[in-house]
C-alpha cells in the first residue's frame, strides 16, 4: 500500500526531472473561435452598449466601424447613430442656443441623428401651424370680415425646404472639404446643421405677433444666432486650412433660411 503511495506522488519538481511537452498542435490560436485580432481591437462595446460610430480621429471621415455597417439598406447599421439618451439630446440643444465650446468636440464621441431628425420634423410642422396662425392674425386685423382658409400648401413647401436643406446643404459641405482635400465626417455635418435648426422653433411661436417690426427683429436674431453657430463650428472643423470663403457661405446660407421662413410663412 505504501509502495502504490509513493507511486502517484508529481515528480515534476524532482531534480533532474524532465517537463512534459505540450504539443505545438494544442496550442489555443487567436484564429479558432472564429476571433481575429482585428475584432478584439473593438469587442466588448465601449460603455453604453455600442461601439460609438466615429469615436476616433474627427478628420478621418470614418463614421462607423467595418463591424457595425450592415448595409445602406439595413436598419441596423443606423441605429447606433439613434441610440443616444434624452439628457444628451438636451444638452446639445442648449449649446446650439449657447455655444460655450466646439459643438464638434462635444459630439466627437457620439454624433446622432435622432436629434436632428426630431428637430427637422418638429420645425415642418410648427412653421405649418404657426404660419396659418399668424396670416389668420394678420388678416383678422387688417380686415375681420374677409373669409380665412387653411393653407394646407404650407406643410409641403415646409417639409421641402426644411429637410432639404438639412440633408443637401451638410452635404454639400462635405464634398467641397473631400475636394479641397479635407476629410470631414458627413454624419457629423448631419449632426450640427440639424441642431442649429432648433432656434427657428421658438421664433415660429413668437412670429405670431402681429406686428411686422417685432417680427424682423426676432427673425434676424434668431437667423444670425443660428449663422453664427453654424459658421463658427464649421471654421473650426476646417481649421489648418484657408476655408473663410467656405466658412462665409455657410453663415450666408443659414441666414438666408431664416430670411425666407419670415418671408414666405411669416408675410
Amino acid at each position: 500500500m505504501e509502495e502504490e503511495g509513493y507511486g502517484t506522488l508529481p515528480t515534476s519538481h524532482l531534480l533532474g526531472s524532465v517537463p512534459a511537452v505540450i504539443s505545438e498542435e494544442k496550442k489555443p490560436s487567436l484564429g479558432e473561435g472564429g476571433a481575429s485580432p482585428s475584432n478584439l481591437n473593438v469587442f466588448p462595446p465601449s460603455v453604453g452598449g455600442y461601439q460609438a460610430p466615429g469615436s476616433g480621429n474627427p478628420s478621418d471621415g470614418n463614421e462607423q466601424s467595418g463591424t457595425d455597417w450592415k448595409g445602406f439598406f439595413s436598419i441596423s447599421s443606423y441605429s447606433p447613430f439613434f441610440n443616444v439618451d434624452t439628457d444628451v439630446v438636451v444638452d446639445r440643444v442648449i449649446s446650439s442656443f449657447y455655444p460655450r465650446s466646439n459643438f464638434f468636440s462635444k459630439i466627437d464621441a457620439n454624433p446622432d441623428l435622432y436629434g436632428p431628425l426630431w428637430i427637422s420634423t418638429t420645425l415642418v410642422f410648427v412653421l405649418a401651424a404657426f404660419g396659418n396662425t399668424a396670416t389668420y392674425v394678420m388678416q383678422t386685423k387688417s380686415d375681420p370680415t374677409k373669409a380665412w382658409n387653411f393653407d394646407v400648401g404650407y406643410v409641403n413647401w415646409a417639409a421641402c425646404v426644411i429637410y432639404g436643406y438639412a440633408i443637401l446643404v451638410p452635404l454639400g459641405f462635405y464634398f467641397l472639404l473631400q475636394y479641397f482635400g479635407s476629410h470631414p465626417s458627413l454624419v457629423r455635418f448631419w449632426c450640427m446643421w440639424g441642431y442649429s435648426l432648433f432656434i427657428f422653433i421658438p421664433s415660429s411661436l413668437l412670429l405670431i405677433i402681429p406686428v411686422e417690426i417685432l417680427r424682423w427683429i426676432i427673425i434676424l436674431l434668431a437667423g444670425g444666432a443660428s449663422s453664427w453657430f453654424v459658421s463658427s463650428n464649421f471654421k473650426y472643423y476646417a481649421e489648418g486650412i484657408d476655408m473663410a470663403a467656405l466658412a462665409v457661405s455657410a453663415l450666408l446660407l443659414q441666414f438666408a433660411l431664416a430670411i425666407f421662413i419670415k418671408v414666405f410663412f411669416f408675410a
